[in-house]
């Protein structure tokens, strides 16, 4: 093959490429979101974050550059997400990636857990995800194209002790994505999820070291041996948006070297 036919295509954007896209990316102002976001951005995509903490979305889109854009949302607000995607959608145009990234985890032992305590995460982790991929939805149905990534968990696929709420939350959303898989599909609308295992973040390392035994416990059922990083999860999520994805729809993807299988 020619040397200079050999360039051009090598130049040309490949089917993992997001040029052209735009990704809205809740919670996407720290930890694994802003990693999902900056993966994106690497991958051509222009982001939009969500969040509560304006001075946190101000730094990230000044890290992430002129591809970056934020709007401040509470998503527990659930009455404000309509107005927010038309916002979104006015100022940035069509969103062709809705990325629920935004999550809280709570550690309690169950029969310590209060019903307001497990109202809290149920309505950041499901009540809120079905709002925003409904509203996202209807108008990636109507534009016939989307994709559509929830955030799951190990929680979602094996016990774990004193999570009961988060593990009930993440449990449904990966019904949720069977379900819209069913209902969306057909209008080249993808669902998918990716479900981290033990990633290496500040919050998870300062958790882990402050219950050894619990550190000792994941480390041990991993068979990689290694905790994962951030931008694992980012490049997962670029995959399941892009074009190489095209065909896969409905799926849990875990991200976790091994953890859901390990003995």
């Amino acid at each position: 093959m020619p040397e200079s036919i050999l360039k051009e295509e090598i130049s040309q954007p490949t089917v993992f490429s997001l040029e052209g896209k735009l990704a809205l990316i809740t919670g996407g102002g720290s930890g694994i979101g802003f990693y999902i976001a900056q993966c994106m951005v690497q991958a051509g995509a222009r982001v939009v974050l969500t969040g509560r903490r304006e001075s946190v979305l101000q730094e990230t889109v000044e890290k992430l550059g002129s591809g970056a854009t934020y709007f401040v949302n509470d998503i527990t607000q659930l009455e404000t997400i309509p107005a927010l995607v038309e916002a979104i959608e006015n100022k940035c145009g069509p969103i062709d990636i809705l990325v629920n990234n935004a999550g809280i985890n709570m550690k309690k032992f169950a029969v310590e857990v209060t019903d307001a305590d497990f109202d809290k995460v149920i309505q950041t982790n499901l009540h809120a995800v079905f709002s925003m991929t409904r509203e996202c939805g209807k108008r990636m149905i109507e534009r016939k194209s989307g994709s559509i990534i929830m955030i799951t968990s190990m929680a979602a696929i094996y016990g774990i002790d004193r999570v009961v709420a988060y593990t009930a939350s993440k449990s449904a959303v990966g019904g949720m994505v069977k379900a819209l898989t069913t209902e969306f599909s057909p209008y080249n609308v993808r669902i998918n999820a990716v479900a981290p295992g033990f990633i290496e973040t500040p919050m998870m390392l300062t958790a882990m070291n402050g219950d050894p035994s619990r550190r000792d416990k994941a480390m041990d059922r991993t068979p990689m041996g290694t905790w994962g990083k951030p931008d694992d999860v980012g490049w997962a999520a670029v995959f399941l948006a892009s074009n190489a994805a095209k065909f896969i729809t409905g799926v849990s993807l875990p991200v976790d070297g091994g953890n859901s299988i390990g003995f």
